[in-house]
C-alpha cells in the first residue's frame, strides 16, 4: 500500500488490492463487455442484419436504437479494462504457480470448452471458426511465457532476439487463430514478463498497449495498488469455469428470452 502527504500536511493512502480483488473486477468488466456485444449488439440491436449503411440510417431515424447502441458502446469500453488485469494476473500466476503443466492443462482444457458457448453466443452456431474465444489468447500466451522463460539464461543481444522471435510467434498464432483481444493480451503479457522489474518501463509500455481498448490504461490504477497478496479465497477454477458459463447464460437469454 502506497502513502503520500497532501496539501496542508494529510496523509493519503491507496488501497491494498489483492489478486483476488483484481480477479473479481476484471471478470466484472469482462461480463460487462459480453453484455455490450451479446446481449446489447447481437440481441437486442441484431446488428448482423444490417449494412453500415443501413445501420447509420436506422440510428438517425430511431433513437431507441441510437440509445441502445450508446449503451452497447459503454459497456464495451468498460470491458477493455480487463485486458490488462488479466494478462498481468496471468504473469503473476505463472511465476508462482508450482506446476506449470497443470496450470497449461487447466487453462487448455477450458480454451476448449468455452469455445462452443463462444460460437453460440456470438454467431449462433455449434461451431465457428472466424474467431476464437479469449481463453485461446490465454493459452498461446501461456506457451510464449515458458519459452521467454527458457531463454533469460542468456544474455544480451541474442537474449533479445530470441525473446523478439517468441513473442512474434504468440502473435502470429493469435493472429492466425483469431483470437478475442489475442493481440493486446500477448504483447501486454510479453511486456509484464520481460520488463517485471523495470516497473516504469512496464507501466508506460503497458499502458500504450493498453489504448488498444482506450480503457485498457485505467487498469493500471488497480495494478499499481496490487499488493502482492494471493489468498486464493476464491479458487481459481471458480473463475475458469465462469466463463464458459457466462457465455452460455449470455447465449440462452440473446435467443430465448430477447
Amino acid at each position: 500500500m502506497g502513502t503520500g502527504m497532501g496539501r496542508r500536511g494529510v496523509v493519503w493512502k491507496t488501497p491494498d488490492i489483492t489478486a483476488d480483488g483484481l480477479k473479481i473486477f476484471a471478470w466484472a468488466m469482462m461480463l460487462f463487455q459480453y453484455i455490450g456485444v451479446i446481449i446489447v449488439e447481437k440481441g437486442m440491436i441484431r446488428l448482423e442484419q444490417y449494412t453500415q449503411e443501413e445501420l447509420s440510417a436506422a440510428l438517425a431515424e430511431d433513437s431507441h436504437l441510437m440509445m441502445l447502441a450508446g449503451v452497447g458502446s459503454v459497456l464495451q469500453l468498460l470491458g477493455g479494462m480487463a485486458i490488462p488485469l488479466f494478462a498481468f494476473l496471468l504473469v503473476e500466476g505463472f511465476r508462482n504457480t508450482s506446476s506449470y503443466k497443470k496450470y497449461l492443462a487447466a487453462v487448455a482444457f477450458f480454451a476448449l470448452i468455452s469455445e462452443v458457448p463462444y460460437d453460440f453466443a456470438m454467431k449462433s452456431k455449434f461451431f465457428d471458426f472466424s474467431n476464437q474465444n479469449a481463453l485461446i489468447g490465454t493459452l498461446i500466451s501461456l506457451f510464449m511465457l515458458y519459452g521467454l522463460r527458457l531463454v533469460k539464461r542468456y544474455s544480451g543481444f541474442l537474449k533479445r532476439i530470441m525473446q523478439f522471435c517468441i513473442v512474434l510467434a504468440a502473435v502470429m498464432w493469435a493472429g492466425f487463430f483469431r483470437v478475442e483481444f489475442g493481440l493486446c493480451m500477448v504483447l501486454l503479457t510479453s511486456v509484464f514478463y520481460i520488463f517485471y522489474e523495470k516497473n516504469v518501463l512496464k507501466t508506460v509500455l503497458g499502458a500504450i498497449i493498453s489504448l488498444m481498448y482506450v480503457t485498457g490504461l485505467l487498469s493500471f490504477y488497480g495494478i499499481w495498488c496490487y499488493n502482492g497478496a494471493r489468498r486464493d479465497k476464491i479458487p481459481k477454477y471458480v473463475f475458469y469455469i465462469a466463463y464458459p458459463l457466462m457465455l452460455l447464460a449470455l447465449w440462452i437469454i440473446k435467443d430465448v428470452m430477447i
